[in-house]
């Protein structure tokens, strides 16, 4: 079985809703049955390579709250990480450009190695680093066993580019507007973060090859972060 999912490494529900795929699967046994494949999505091409503000101040802008209000519903969603076993620190995290983020992700994957994911991730919501920076990326590569000069020599090019914008057209084909968004076999299609319990009954429907609409799960877009 494989399920695919488009993700960015800005989005607090996708690394809560990976992290709640992987508990499903773990407890459902099928660690050895079950390939993962991460596929690129940018919240925001336009962010800028440099932090330009909190996350604070940028959550209370976006959704015209006052900033007590935006460090609430920042403190929320950490809570939903934490719940899951995550150090989520999300009122730390430095908003920058993931572009580079995930270009390096193809490149660790041209390798074979699927160990840089969960540290880009750490990295972001729980060491507040800036994943726009190229130092930043070289460390995070060389911890999950990369090279370190042919990492900085790719972050240097262009190279591993279109393979991102690939995984974002095919995204924008499927009418994709928020992440995560899981595949299921190529055939069912979950729409944002879900429980447990909601990723182990959608595994079970493509096992029995029974394949109905689901409800739509926590996201995040272009247009900012909601629970439905």
């Amino acid at each position: 079985m494989k399920i695919e999912y488009w993700s960015d490494y800005a989005c607090p529900y996708c690394y809560i809703g990976e992290t709640r795929l992987e508990h499903a699967i773990e407890e459902m046994g099928l660690g050895d049955e079950i390939e993962l494949s991460m596929r690129a999505f940018e919240l925001d091409p336009n962010a800028e390579a440099k932090v330009v503000s909190d996350t604070a101040s940028r959550f209370a802008r976006k959704y015209g709250l006052s900033v007590p209000q935006a460090e609430e519903r920042i403190e929320g969603i950490s809570e939903l990480g934490r719940a899951e076993g995550l150090d989520f620190r999300y009122a730390d995290t430095q908003y920058s450009n993931t572009f580079d983020a995930h270009r390096l992700t193809k490149f660790a994957h041209s390798k074979g190695n699927t160990a840089v994911e969960p540290l880009l991730f750490k990295a972001y919501f729980t060491e507040g680093r800036v994943l726009a920076d190229h130092d930043v990326l070289v460390d995070i590569a060389v911890e999950a066993g990369l090279d370190a000069e042919e990492v900085r020599a790719m972050l240097d090019s262009d190279a591993f580019a279109e393979e991102v914008r690939a995984d974002e057209s095919e995204a924008y084909r499927m009418g994709v507007t928020g992440v995560p968004f899981f595949v299921i076999n190529g055939k069912l299609a979950l729409p944002g973060c879900f429980e447990v319990d909601g990723f182990k009954q959608a595994i079970t429907q493509a096992i029995n090859d029974e394949f109905s609409t689901t409800a739509q799960g926590a996201a995040c877009g272009p247009e900012g972060c909601a629970v439905n």
